[in-house]
């Protein structure tokens, strides 16, 4: 071999270990972008459902999701040629400790209360039979050198505050209500098949979970925490959504069920996108990636696009995704949602396509 034929394989192999390790090297962030809208009756068995929704829907109800993974250099400098292309610090997503696994487990299980929780509020508008047993809040999340860190874990299932019961998250939520730095609250919880009780104070909230415009709050440092409950559905629901996580498909869960339990195509022949949580009183939740899952459901040609209007706050959900829409001169049409009610009363004032 000459040694010019030498030199130039010596660069060819410098410059594949250099874009490997670029390539395999992990950042302190997360890399987010636009994914796809799925059509919800692919991941929703309901039991009769072929003799309750005889007519052919031709529209569809669908989920948006955003595309998420570690960040590696060029992702990292990708990130910049677009503002729907966005990193996370590590900080922002996972709790320090937590494991890729034990991440997507946390996420597995917001999604599976968020299901539960979506298919309570569309049996009951349907007028169907929901029988349910709730047993508590569970914790899922920790925030970092707050009150709740030093006392409770993950996996607790909460079950009194101050003597009071706490059925679910949103017992949780108005119990804790109007706290200041000076209180200290007494927890009942259930942790390895034994009742425990402990004293949390409370303390300021740090910055990075602090939404964006939203003023100093204080809380003891539980996020995410999740709903114990056992449900029966009759007709009986079964749904595979196994590779998805997170709470923000509980709005258009509901919709699609309904659609299944109804004689009805609630889409009136047009494809509906949308994103946010759902409680089981109907409020519709805030979520993250909201312009990014508008782009996502504008690439889907979807018609219509439902997202969180949170009572008109500035930068709602809402407001980034239109936003979002007239930046990229989508044809999708944002429609602000509250309620699940509001989703219902726009559907019905639709002519047929």
């Amino acid at each position: 071999m000459s040694e010019k034929n030498s030199f130039f394989k010596k660069r060819y192999i410098i410059l594949i270990v250099l874009f490997c390790a670029l390539y395999f090297y992990q950042l302190p962030y997360y890399y987010s972008e636009p994914g796809s809208a799925e059509i919800l009756s692919q991941y929703i068995e309901l039991e009769g459902a072929e003799e309750a929704t005889a007519n052919e829907d031709v529209g569809t109800f669908m989920l948006t999701t955003i595309q998420m993974g570690r960040a590696n250099t060029f992702l990292y400098l990708w990130s910049y040629l677009s503002p729907y292309r966005v990193l996370h610090p590590d900080e922002t997503i996972r709790y320090e400790g937590e494991s890729d696994r034990e991440y997507h487990h946390r996420q597995i299980m917001l999604m599976n209360n968020s299901q539960q929780a979506a298919t309570i509020i569309a049996y009951e508008k349907a007028g169907k039979d929901v029988q349910y047993d709730y047993q508590g809040a569970i914790i899922t999340q920790l925030i970092e050198e707050m009150p709740a860190e030093e006392k409770l874990e993950i996996g607790d299932r909460i079950i009194e505050i101050d003597g009071q019961t706490v059925r679910h998250v949103e017992d949780l939520f108005s119990l804790l209500e109007g706290k200041g730095e000076e209180d200290i609250v007494t927890f009942t919880l259930i942790r390895n098949d034994v009742e425990e009780t402990y004293e949390v104070g409370f303390s300021k909230f740090p910055e990075q979970y602090l939404q964006e415009g939203e003023e100093e709050r204080v809380g003891i440092g539980i996020a995410n925490p999740v709903t114990a409950r056992e449900v029966t559905f009759d007709p009986d629901i079964k749904m595979d959504t196994e590779q998805i996580g997170g709470p923000s498909a509980g709005l258009m869960f509901s919709l699609e069920i309904m659609n299944q339990l109804s004689e009805e195509d609630l889409t009136k022949g047009y494809h509906i996108a949308g994103t946010g949580s759902i409680s089981e009183s109907g409020t519709v939740g805030r979520i993250g990636g909201a312009a990014q899952k508008l782009v996502a459901a504008e690439k889907a040609g979807a018609d219509y696009f439902f997202a969180p209007s949170e009572e008109g706050r500035t930068d709602s959900n809402y407001a980034q995704a239109l936003e979002a829409a007239e930046d990229i001169d989508a044809n999708v049409v944002v429609v602000p949602i509250d309620t699940i009610d509001d989703a219902l009363e726009f559907l019905e004032q639709l002519e047929g396509k």
